[in-house]
């Protein structure tokens, strides 16, 4: 799907960044607003905090700028053969949606904006998608495929392993809050099955 939607369209980059030698690559993103606000948006809350100004740019250098339009599904939940690659949305809205056992429509997870980092538990283990993600709105991200990363991982080892650990640290930020919703969810239902009982007892 990443090609299907991506290939043969040109943003910043003549070649993809992997391709270019770190000196251009950098020559490359110099004096561009987006690679910029790229880099800002990387290391805002909401991203990755853990990487100083000059890292996010370097890491940004290593990112390919798409376009999405209103209404592309880019990710696909179940999707197991493309997975190498991770989104920072830098202009829009995205739509997060899952199937619930039991349903055939999904359910809206959350609505993500500017600043949003996507995919990137694919990214790390190559695993199946755990979501749908959907532009709601014209989108402008910054793509991060696996490639790229490992020639980052090549030409500055540091930048690629604080990067690494960032993102590991939000995905375990992630399953904390999903392990609080989880117990939240099974008091609920113990809750629930005791006002059953006392109601209906056997």
């Amino acid at each position: 799907m990443f090609e299907n939607l991506f290939r043969g369209k040109k943003g910043i980059f003549s070649a993809s960044p992997e391709l270019l030698a770190p000196k251009d690559r950098m020559r490359a993103i110099e004096g561009s607003s987006s690679a910029e606000l790229a880099a800002q948006l990387l290391i805002a809350p909401t991203a990755l905090m853990q990487l100083t100004p000059e890292e996010a740019l370097t890491v940004v250098s290593y990112m390919t700028p798409r376009k999405i339009a209103e209404g592309t599904t880019f990710i696909k939940e179940g999707d197991d053969s493309d997975t190498g690659y991770m989104v920072l949305l830098l202009e829009g809205e995205v739509t997060v949606e899952n199937i619930v056992v039991s349903r055939r429509t999904p359910v809206t997870v959350t609505v993500l904006g500017p600043g949003s980092l996507i995919g990137e538990m694919g990214l790390v283990d190559g695993q199946a998608r755990l979501a749908s993600c959907t532009a709601s709105s014209d989108s402008r991200c910054a793509v991060l495929t696996r490639a790229a990363f490992e020639k980052l991982g090549q030409d500055d080892p540091q930048t690629a392993s604080k990067l690494m650990s960032a993102v590991a640290l939000r995905i375990a930020e992630r399953l904390r809050d999903t392990s609080e919703k989880l117990k939240m969810y099974t008091q609920l239902v113990q809750a629930m099955q005791q006002e059953i009982d006392h109601l209906m007892p056997t």
